[in-house]
């Protein structure tokens, strides 16, 4: 199982900077690993601000999937 870590050597390694949707697990990732040291106000506004990058990101890659997947 990839740690934070090792999901920001991949993303790196395969020039994944220009994926978002790996950003936004390597943000998952970070804020899994950091859980406990947050409140639960925290955790969830976190959380919340993920899920609304994540939905912005609407249907950016319709008709660009051989290029980007």
């Amino acid at each position: 199982m990839f740690n934070s870590e090792n999901l920001a050597k991949y993303i790196e390694e395969t020039n994944g900077i220009s994926k978002p949707w790996l950003l936004i697990q390597l943000r998952l990732k970070k804020l899994q690993e950091r859980r406990e040291t947050l409140s639960h106000k925290e955790y969830i506004e976190q959380l919340a601000d993920i899920h609304e990058d994540l939905m912005n990101l609407g249907q950016w890659w319709v008709g660009i999937e051989n290029d980007v997947f």
